[in-house]
């Protein structure tokens, strides 16, 4: 799904592209990274309209897709809206409005039909998005999802606090289709009317009556939890994400490490101090960062020489993980691209063919690191405003996760050198903004070539190189092949300030 440009700008001179990426759905649905045994499972919302209910549900997707498990939401409002425009006014939610309950009932039917289908041929874990306030539909759901072996875990979103369901309604019940031609005030009166015709019909999970079921009930966002007889890994790793996220605001910002040694030559991996231009980085890192104003910043770097030499000069406690170091290119570490084709031609193919999925000799590939990233994300959902300054390759596994790419996409991420990206969640998406420090520094990116036979003349295989200043490879000689590329990028990219 493409994202939507809301401005572009410059200030301070800084460069600024700012972006809203919405979460779609079926990230993975080409099939999973990490196929997971069966029965499929399916996740079952529960609770009144504004609870947080579908918030909930895209951000356990997004989780679930990100770790390799196909999973999809079905939301019964769309299949509400795309089978009738009769909505008028909370009138139609009223428990008396028979010919109203026969459209909503035939809307959740047939989402949750094609719920079923969807599990049977492609997806691992779906995820059924509606009110389910009574105890009679939420028993019609487990009968026909037994029917077809699948296990169900219902999560409950619980809320009586009235700011936050106030700050729900403002900030994404407004903008639903039902309300495109009701002004501000009309529609907050009809859709708080429309609560009041849930409640009357409103039976939340019972310790008693439902004590065969397996469910996590969650008060006011999580301030406490209840859980009900947890069934397997998957509803394990279930329980475990819902309790560390949080809605509270804040801002996470990542970037890479300044420009290092060994980009200039052109080699990948290895534990490089910074050059010149990293060291202006820096700099201009530690001013941006004082700008933003922010006490409570924790940075976060990895345990390589590049990040840390990075955020020296930053007013903040600075943690280091070794779950962010670069991803390890085993017996590639600090060859340039150049190098491994001549001395690997069949390795630097098959990556190509399958970025995400290829593991170099003796190291790793993008799919381990995602799995050596998730206790950073898990960490990342529990805290404020944290800085992250690491590498190319974990800096695109941990943006796919607040964007919901795919492993299609993941592997070829764009993530430049001295540049900021400013990741601010809002309501079912992430907002991003980037910001270039505009301190030159050398191309690393490497799109995907066209041709990706492992038979493949070398031209075609390095058709996507970057040149760099201390590497040229517009002359090199590989097997008798003369590599002429005239349209060579420039070493140098910076976006100048306005």
């Amino acid at each position: 799904m493409a994202a939507s440009p809301t401005h572009q700008n410059s200030t301070n001179g800084l460069s600024h592209s700012i972006l809203i990426y919405p979460c779609p759905h079926n990230s993975f649905e080409n099939g999973p990274s990490c196929p997971i045994a069966h029965p499929q499972t399916v996740i079952v919302m529960v609770g009144l309209p504004a609870r947080g209910k579908t918030y909930v549900a895209k951000k356990l997707t997004r989780y679930l897709n990100w770790i390799g498990i196909p999973t999809r939401v079905f939301n019964v409002g769309e299949y509400r809206r795309s089978a009738t425009d009769c909505y008028k006014n909370h009138n139609f939610f009223r428990p008396d409005n028979e010919q109203a309950q026969v459209i909503r009932r035939k809307a959740a039917m047939d989402a949750l039909i094609d719920m079923c289908n969807w599990l049977e041929v492609d997806g691992e874990v779906a995820v059924f998005d509606a009110t389910n306030t009574t105890k009679e539909r939420r028993d019609d759901i487990l009968d026909t999802c037994y029917g077809r072996g699948f296990k169900v875990f219902f999560v409950e979103s619980m809320c009586d606090n009235p700011l936050v369901i106030e700050a729900n309604i403002a900030e994404v019940k407004l903008s639903s289709p039902d309300y495109k031609d009701m002004n501000k005030d009309e529609a907050i009166r009809d859709f708080l009317q429309r609560i009041t015709h849930y409640e009357t019909a409103y039976e939340p999970m019972d310790e008693q009556n439902d004590s065969e079921k397996s469910y996590i009930t969650i008060m006011n966002c999580g301030e406490r939890f209840l859980v009900n007889k947890v069934d397997g890994h998957i509803q394990s790793r279930i329980v475990y994400y819902l309790m560390n996220i949080h809605i509270m605001p804040r801002t996470i910002y990542l970037t890479r490490h300044g420009e290092s040694e060994l980009n200039l030559k052109g080699r990948i991996g290895g534990d490089s101090d910074l050059s010149d231009r990293g060291r202006q980085y820096r700099d201009a890192l530690a001013a941006y960062m004082a700008n933003e104003h922010l006490p409570d910043l924790k940075v976060w770097t990895s345990q390589l020489k590049r990040t840390s030499q990075t955020a020296q000069g930053i007013e903040a406690p600075i943690e280091q993980w070794k779950a962010l170091n670069e991803l390890d290119a085993g017996t590639c570490d600090e060859m340039t691209y150049v190098e491994i084709q001549q001395k690997c031609p069949e390795e630097f193919a098959l990556r190509d063919q399958d970025k995400y999925h290829y593991r170099y000799p003796k190291g790793e590939s993008y799919q381990d690191l995602v799995a050596r990233l998730e206790p950073v994300i898990m960490e990342l959902e529990r805290q404020k405003n944290v800085l992250v300054v690491c590498h190319q390759g974990v800096m695109r596994c941990l943006l796919a996760y607040f964007l919901d790419k795919g492993s299609e996409e993941l592997p070829y991420l764009k993530c430049p050198l001295h540049t900021v990206l400013k990741l601010t969640p809002v309501a079912y998406g992430c907002r991003v903004e980037s910001v270039s420090l505009n301190i030159d520094a050398v191309d690393t990116h490497r799109p995907k070539p066209s041709k990706l036979n492992r038979s493949r003349r070398n031209s075609d295989a390095l058709s996507t190189v970057p040149a760099y200043p201390d590497h040229s490879i517009d002359n090199i000689k590989l097997e008798g092949e003369v590599r002429l590329s005239e349209n060579q990028p420039p070493a140098v990219t910076a976006t100048p300030a306005s």
